[in-house]
């Protein structure tokens, strides 16, 4: 296998969760599927989601009855 090495390669960021890795565009085009199955995507497609609690539907849990246990005699 020969590899060339191009200077003026574009090169892509990916990421999954923490994990960010730089590749060059033409890797990454070879290999696409590869990396979608093992779950990177472009670091510019990936945008956070904000969750907002809703406390109204929030059921405050009970304490758990403790039960005896019978002695022996």
């Amino acid at each position: 296998m020969v590899k060339i090495i191009l200077s003026n390669e574009k090169m892509i960021t990916l990421t999954r969760g923490n994990k960010t890795i730089t590749r060059s565009e033409i890797d990454y085009e070879t290999n696409k599927a590869m990396y979608d199955f093992r779950g990177f995507q472009q670091a510019e497609d990936v945008v956070k989601e904000v969750k907002e609690i809703v406390a109204e539907n929030v059921v405050p849990l009970k304490k758990k009855r403790k039960t005896r246990k019978k002695k022996d005699e």
